[in-house]
């Protein structure tokens, strides 16, 4: 059932994107093949028989609103550029994207020749005497297709990173699934859950005390509080592996595999690890500041989800299921 989901969804993706292509082409969103006049502010000027030249195109908010037909605000737009122009005043001009490109331009370089570069064709740059500005008149290559394209890149930017994820997770996995495979011939396992006993009772009564799945779910616990992110996911893996060997009705949730998902899910954590560690890659000036509303908001979800799930397990309706499949 969950593929035909994923087979509507992307079906209706690619739909809304070809609907939208089609739209922009029937009113040509991107003015393909019409010409846009620009104040090229000229910065470095070719010297003897040389063809380029580097500054800005510079073009009002409003004569860019009345072109493209939008509202954005504000006075003057500035774009870096750099033009091949010879002494008739036609030629090319290429440009990359920048935090100070206009919204419009920045989506049409997405689907451009080159990506985040936009390229076009000056019909005429009429320079001033003083050859510090030039009145230019320019045309940007055509655009098309701009949001099927987006779709089609987003699906192949995700797939490499599933891929990424998944060979990332074999070395995590064989990591913990070797340490697991220690620690239980160590007898750290049994010493852990000797004393976690009463707690694993309340949390989990109908699993025994020295069942495979209560150390699994030991570690697992333990690496999500320490922050290790997919690190945890072996070994819940495993304990759902485990949890699932006492389950009497295949297919179905049990309580212990309920509780356990909450547990799992709200994510309880005294060192996020993963997010300091990426508040520190982007330059945070005290990446350890999350700690305390981290415990705080996992606290709240785990308590909140366990109440949830030890209540629903009682409601006559769960019970009788359980009953039916125990008998």
């Amino acid at each position: 059932m969950l593929n035909y989901v994923w087979i509507s969804l992307i079906a209706v993706g690619i739909l809304a994107a070809i609907g939208n292509d089609i739209k922009d082409e029937a009113s040509n969103t991107y003015r393909n093949g019409q010409p846009i006049l620009v104040k090229f502010e000229v910065r470095s000027a070719p010297t003897g028989s040389g063809t380029t030249w580097i500054g800005d195109f510079v073009i009002s908010v409003e004569e860019f609103n009345h072109f493209y037909g939008l509202n954005m605000s504000g006075a003057t737009i500035r774009q870096p550029v750099t033009l091949n122009v010879g002494s008739s005043g036609e030629g090319s001009f290429f440009f990359s994207t920048s935090d100070g490109t206009p919204a419009r331009w920045k989506e049409m370089a997405k689907s451009a020749s080159a990506k985040d570069k936009l390229t076009g064709k000056v019909q005429s740059l009429s320079s001033s005497e003083n050859r510090k500005s030039a009145a230019a008149q320019i045309v940007f290559e055509p655009i098309r297709f701009v949001k099927i394209k987006a779709v089609t890149q987003a699906a192949l930017d995700y797939a490499n990173t599933a891929v990424e994820i998944s060979l990332g997770l074999i070395g995590i996995m064989a990591l913990w699934l070797g340490i697991m495979k220690i620690a239980e011939e160590a007898g750290l396992i049994k010493v852990l859950t000797k004393l976690l006993t009463p707690l694993t009772k309340k949390l989990f009564p109908d699993v025994p005390p020295d069942h495979p799945a209560i150390g699994a779910m030991i570690m697992n616990i333990a690496a999500n509080m320490l922050g290790l992110s997919n690190a945890a996911t072996p070994m819940g893996l495993k304990a759902m592996e485990e949890l699932n060997k006492l389950n009497t009705k295949l297919g179905t949730a049990t309580n212990a595999m309920c509780t356990f998902l909450v547990i799992n899910t709200s994510g309880l954590t005294l060192i996020p690890a993963t997010a300091i560690a990426v508040r520190a890659a982007a330059g945070s000036a005290n990446p350890a500041l999350i700690i305390g509303t981290s415990i705080i908001g996992a606290a709240c979800a785990t308590t909140a989800g366990l109440i949830a799930v030890k209540v629903l397990q009682r409601l006559p309706r769960f019970r009788k299921d359980l009953e039916v499949a125990n008998g």
